[in-house]
């Protein structure tokens, strides 16, 4: 079960309609993101959370995704305020599910090859699994006045994506205890579990702002230009898998960031549905990597 919350205004991009329903190269990222999901070859049902007023319009959009004939059966239910209102929403409209993913709408290019390798470790017996990329620049936290109070080693940091997943029953106990965090990893974190970071992509990163939409449609046109289809572009060479230990397991300095089963159908299918490859970034738009071993750290961009 992959629940998409699509409910969230996109301040940030500067535009008059919620992120979601933005287009990208012609098409809005809810859509994109839907179709990823689609492609993966892994999922049974999705859901989609969005803005109250707008269910009619996502449901249009949506197309013949919605229709009772689509292998892949997709619902709209009303989101919230805040994301968090949107998940859970979700999973109250999921109460058989046996796992979640839970994916943004504005990484609408994410490749499903990356969805199917969460769901791989999700088989695996792993209860929390996240994709997340190491981080390329310095981080720095600041005081209020913005005075320097640290230098985190980015070697032990990574940038977490989506989609994010998780054993049913594991989210649902984490969104029940009503705590806060910015991603939903976080709140099983602080619940006590063990999160799984495995290899993410660069291409699944967050349209945010007005020149992230502006990558997006580039990239979007060159994946969808017929010439490029036929390139062999090598793949992403990133660390190995790594896990985070629960949240009363962590050092002292890793603060958190402010801020039933389906008779007719389970969440994961057999991994001979799994798409063998996808098409991934060239080398020369990967930054370059480092042997991670130590306990690693997040960063939710």
């Amino acid at each position: 079960m992959a629940l998409v919350p699509a409910a969230g205004r996109g301040v940030r991009l500067g535009e008059s309609k919620p992120k979601a329903f933005v287009p990208v190269g012609g098409r809005p990222m809810l859509t994109l993101a839907i179709d990823g999901l689609i492609a993966s070859g892994v999922v049974d049902h999705i859901v989609i959370a969005a803005p109250a007023e707008l269910i009619d319009e996502a449901r249009f959009l949506l197309g013949h995704r919605v229709e009772p004939a689509c292998p892949v059966p997709v619902s709209v239910v009303a989101g919230g305020a805040e994301r968090t209102d949107s998940v859970r929403a979700g999973i109250a409209a999921a109460p058989r599910a046996t796992h979640f993913l839970v994916h943004d709408a504005a990484r609408a290019l994410t490749p499903p090859s990356m969805i199917a390798r969460v769901v791989a470790e999700l088989k695996s017996g792993c209860p929390a699994v996240v994709p997340g990329l190491p981080v390329a620049d310095t981080i720095k936290s600041v005081d209020a006045d913005g005075d320097v109070t640290g230098t985190p080693d980015r070697a032990v940091l990574r940038a977490i994506q989506t989609p994010q997943g998780f054993d049913a029953q594991l989210l649902r106990d984490a969104y029940a205890a009503g705590m806060h965090a910015t991603d939903d990893a976080g709140l099983v974190e602080a619940f006590g579990a063990h999160v799984r970071v495995i290899p993410g992509d660069p291409l699944a990163f967050k349209i945010t702002t007005p020149l992230d939409l502006r990558l997006a449609c580039t990239l979007l046109t060159v994946r969808d230009t017929p010439e490029s289809a036929d390139e062999t572009v090598p793949a992403q060479d990133v660390a190995a898998p790594v896990d985070i230990p629960a949240a009363s397991h962590l050092p002292a300095p890793a603060k958190p960031s402010a801020g039933p089963h389906n008779d007719s159908a389970s969440y994961v299918r057999s991994s001979s549905n799994v798409p063998a490859s996808s098409k991934a970034p060239s080398a020369s738009d990967v930054p370059p990597t480092t042997d991670f071993s130590a306990s690693t750290n997040t960063v939710t961009r």
